[in-house]
């Protein structure tokens, strides 16, 4: 295993890591705002929380799709073959 795989192993892990956390802290500010909202209308009022909570899972959203290599997917030595075949195949 080469210094590269490593690097790319452990920015991997990294980023799934901070994707748990950031979960975790959506998770508690999600039910710290609807409890603050719940106190002061006693659950019958606008929920004006699901603004701030819709920022923060879109969010959280674009944070798991770059954890779990689905934006940030790593450039394979296949990715570039099949590039320059296409690139060959218009030329």
């Amino acid at each position: 295993m080469t210094d590269a795989d490593r690097n790319l192993a452990r920015k991997r892990i990294k980023a799934r890591r901070e994707f748990w956390s950031m979960l975790a802290i959506f998770i508690v500010i999600s039910l710290l705002l609807t409890a603050i909202w719940f106190m002061t209308t006693g659950g019958t009022g606008y929920f004006w929380p699901i603004w701030p909570l819709f920022g923060f899972a879109i969010a959280t959203v674009f944070g798991a799709l770059n954890a779990f290599g689905i934006i940030n997917r790593e450039v394979t030595e296949a990715d570039i073959d099949a590039e320059l075949e296409r690139r060959n195949r218009k030329s």
